[in-house]
């Protein structure tokens, strides 16, 4: 058998392979042999018809099952010999079979790049001071306090400043007037398409209102219907309709005002399990320090994982794009739990593929840098680290944790878990190691 080994990159690799007629001959012989005994050709009795008939009726199959058998065979010898581990099935091409010939084709796969870390001991990594931003307490008790707010149906009287208006909703953006040499061009002949808004909140005298909204608004009664235009101006903050003229068409199908509950001890019961309001500013002063202080870590951790990262140049696209197919699939996971149907959002699914390649491309290489720190330093999972890791998925989730080590299992998962806290061993003594500068 004749191969020929192409390094077409650091990662990228191509063998070309022959594989002698005779031994194609002999692998023919034999599948042709298997359908011989099964085959039912009219004229002949089953296991008596002859090796040249089977050959002629059922020749494209056999061929394909030859091929089929010969392939991974000795692709799997050639990349043992030369001691190559691809990181994923190698995709075969290029495949010429036919009987009396050579069987011709060509591997191509991907392998992990050459490591070579460099010094990752002591290496200075910057950690923002973990401390509250003056007024956060009082902003988050603000927050609280909007989320608590009670809300009253105005019936008796039309919509003043602080009410809010639900209503429903049509805008149409006019097309802009084009200055060509000195002359206005007409507008389009197209009709702009309207779009329709259902169930949209107003308060009125709100500062992200649109310019004019208020003046429209103010004193309109539940069921009124009402059209007016507005101007945004060139700098409006909304690029989309910035310096555009916008028809509105809305209905005003009620009017709430928001009672804001006074900050004291009784809102405080009424919004935890405080009996006092100092009680509650020490639980968010406390919750908003933990918070600082894990943003904190977070970006220690992410200044560590850039720069290794950048220790490699190139990494498999193979691991890129099942990164990405990853961060893809978190996407939709988490517009499902918002209850958004993922089909139905407005996203352009391509555009956000190619969005992620880049932080994906330095995600993989950062992993790899650190699988390889943690092979050099002998780190990784003990039996007894994943046995506390399903542990917690099992508390998470409310199963067993005999059910979750079955469905691991099952799904091939536990060597990710184990992957998983190796890596997150790496990680804390590189913590321990660096020289972290606030």
């Amino acid at each position: 058998m004749k191969t020929e080994f192409t390094e077409v990159n650091e990662t990228r690799k191509n063998l070309s392979f022959e594989i002698p007629s005779d031994v194609v001959g002999a692998e023919i012989a034999r599948v042709t042999a298997g359908y011989s005994r099964t085959a039912r050709v009219p004229g002949f009795r089953q296991g008596k018809v002859p090796a040249h008939v089977v050959k002629q009726r059922y020749k494209d199959q056999i061929l394909y099952d030859v091929a089929q058998e010969l392939i991974p065979r000795v692709v799997n010898t050639a990349l043992e010999e030369r001691g190559l581990e691809p990181v994923a099935v190698p995709d075969i091409r290029d495949v010429v079979i036919e009987e009396g010939q050579p069987l011709t084709f060509v591997a191509e796969f991907e392998t992990l790049p050459p490591i070579e870390p460099g010094e990752y001991t002591g290496l200075t990594v910057s950690r923002p001071p973990a401390v509250l931003e003056v007024g956060a307490v009082d902003q988050a008790l603000e927050q609280l306090r909007q989320r608590a707010a009670r809300w009253h149906v105005i019936e008796d009287r039309p919509a003043a400043s602080g009410d809010t208006l639900l209503l429903d909703l049509t805008r149409t953006v006019q097309p802009r007037m084009i200055q060509l040499a000195g002359e206005t061009a007409p507008p389009p002949t197209e009709a702009p398409k309207p779009e329709v808004l259902d169930n949209v909140t107003v308060e009125l005298g709100a500062t992200a209102n649109p310019p004019g909204f208020d003046d429209h608004l103010t004193g309109t009664s539940t069921g009124d219907a009402k059209s007016f235009t507005v101007t945004f101006p060139g700098e409006y903050d909304v690029v989309d309709l910035a310096g555009k003229t916008v028809d509105y068409a809305v209905k005003v199908k009620g009017i709430r005002l928001k009672e804001l509950l006074p900050l004291d001890d009784e809102f405080a019961k009424e919004v935890s399990s405080f009996a006092t309001l100092d009680e509650l500013r020490e639980r968010i002063g406390d919750d908003l320090r933990k918070e600082a202080e894990q943003n904190a870590d977070h970006k220690v951790r992410h200044d560590l994982l850039h720069q290794l990262s950048g220790r490699l140049k190139h990494a498999p696209d193979v691991l890129v794009d099942r990164e990405v197919d990853r961060r893809l699939e978190e996407l939709v996971r988490r517009l499902m739990e918002q209850g958004v149907d993922p089909m139905k959002a407005n996203l352009d699914w391509q555009q956000f593929r190619e969005g992620q390649r880049q932080p994906a491309e330095e995600t993989v290489k950062s992993t790899l840098v650190l699988d390889d720190i943690a092979r050099r330093e002998q780190l990784q999972a003990s039996d007894d680290d994943v046995a506390k890791e399903i542990d917690r998925f099992a508390e998470r989730s409310g199963r067993t944790q005999e059910a979750v080590r079955a469905t691991l299992e099952k799904e091939g998962g536990l060597d990710r878990v184990r992957s998983g806290i190796t890596r997150e061993k790496a990680m804390t003594w590189l913590i321990e190691k660096a020289n972290v500068v606030t």
